[in-house]
């Protein structure tokens, strides 16, 4: 029986069967493959590797451009590399201006010049094959051969931490494109500090700085959430988590944008947190480096048991697998 499949990102089981089940044939000079919590593929070239990775923008109008760099950017700094290049497949709705592209094109070569990125690459077309703009952006880092990280290193007792704050991705999608809804429940300041969220969306710093000290896993915060994120680096660590409701950064505008939508934060993209796991003495080096850094790194649970639980209030609740992300919900 055919089924009917919900708006987002394909879950884990569905990728494991009717994805990565259909991907046969392997080459010797992979070094990392397709797979749950793995946000980039890595290559061998000799003395070194090149680290890959694609992501389409689909959930957002409002700064298209600048996303399409953060987020693809954003993958391989989870493996603890620095980015180089970036290539934009770009798709546009028809009715799409000469002043539209322009828009999109001038935010994404801002934003890449701000991370000393160049864009190498691409296509751009007018279609009517999508009603809204569609970028699927691929990024390529390199580093000694070696050196990038993956969560296969993750051990028991190892401490979770998350880089900034959640929810700034989706939160600053959503003021842009819900302001109509929450201008009546939100303070113009409010308002203005949810959207300046999308500046925020960045984790290259904390991903190169996490690199550099040696952690044992890293996984950039996207669709699913937190809760997602922790979920898929459980799976492929093959080992249980317990993290602290109310350790979780978050602001209080956040909470608010989500209790009036009815929405969960622990379930929203949210680009510009990184998970990042690490030995307690590395995890103490990099909350004082990142600091220095002024990126704020805050400790919410250890690695350990054989599931992944979150503490709230004395209850240990289950972390179910990643469904589809609360941004679709806000948008409807």
């Amino acid at each position: 029986m055919k089924l009917i499949l919900p708006i987002g990102k394909l879950d884990s089981d569905l990728l494991e069967a009717i994805v990565f089940r259909n991907i046969k044939f392997r080459r010797s000079e992979v070094i990392q493959r397709p797979g749950i919590g793995e946000d980039c593929a890595v290559v061998g070239f000799g003395d070194y590797e090149c680290v890959m990775s694609t992501d389409p923008i689909t959930g957002s109008v409002e700064d298209i451009g600048k996303l399409a760099i953060n987020v693809t950017l954003n993958d391989i700094a989870s493996n603890g590399v620095e980015p180089l290049g970036i290539m934009l497949a770009v798709m546009l709705p028809a009715g799409t201006s000469d002043e539209d592209v322009e828009k999109i094109m001038k935010q994404a070569g801002d934003e890449a010049a701000l991370h000393e990125i160049e864009i190498i690459g691409g296509h751009t077309e007018i279609t009517d094959a999508v009603n809204r703009p569609v970028i699927v952006s691929t990024a390529v880092g390199r580093c000694a051969a070696g050196k990038s990280v993956n969560s296969e290193n993750i051990r028991e007792g190892d401490r979770i931490l998350v880089s900034k704050e959640l929810g700034l991705e989706g939160i600053g999608i959503i003021a842009a494109d819900r302001r109509d809804k929450l201008e009546e429940f939100l303070s113009e300041e409010e308002l203005s500090l949810a959207r300046s969220f999308m500046k925020k969306t960045s984790v290259v710093k904390e991903g190169v700085i996490a690199g550099n000290i040696g952690v044992d896993g890293m996984h950039d915060i996207t669709e699913g959430g937190l809760l997602g994120a922790v979920w898929e680096m459980c799976r492929t660590s093959g080992l249980g988590a317990e993290i602290y409701y109310d350790s979780i950064p978050v602001s209080p505008v956040t909470e608010k944008i989500c209790g009036i939508l009815e929405i969960d934060f622990l379930r929203l993209i949210s680009s510009g947190s990184m998970l990042i796991i690490a030995s307690e003495s590395k995890a103490l080096q990099l909350i004082e480096e990142a600091g220095k850094e002024g990126v704020p790194i805050t400790d919410i649970g250890r690695i350990g048991g054989t599931s992944a639980v979150m503490i709230k209030g004395g209850e240990r609740i289950e972390i179910t697998p990643p469904e589809s992300d609360e941004l679709y919900k806000a948008l409807k």
